[in-house]
């Protein structure tokens, strides 16, 4: 007879919220919240949130590589002076 053996987070396709938001260093309140702006990826299944784990490690990817576009110009010369 084969028990029921809960996956590894590997094997796992989701995970919670509280869960991500852990891995990520955050609370809970502050992952549902990052979850909320979108900021975390998830998925409803009725009213659970769930993260996908290859959108979140999509997204940790995504987020360890250099951005193509500058977020500044380096030219210090255009800011205003103020008097």
């Amino acid at each position: 007879m084969a028990e029921n053996v809960a996956p590894s987070a590997e094997e796992r396709l989701v995970y919670t919220v509280p869960e991500a938001g852990r891995l990520l260093g955050l609370s809970r309140n502050a992952a549902y919240a990052a979850a909320a702006r979108g900021e975390i990826p998830c998925i409803r299944i009725g009213s659970l949130m769930k993260v996908p784990r290859r959108a979140f490690e999509r997204m940790l990817a995504d987020a360890s590589t250099p951005s193509e576009k500058p977020v500044g110009d380096g030219d210090s010369s255009r800011r205003q002076k103020r008097s």
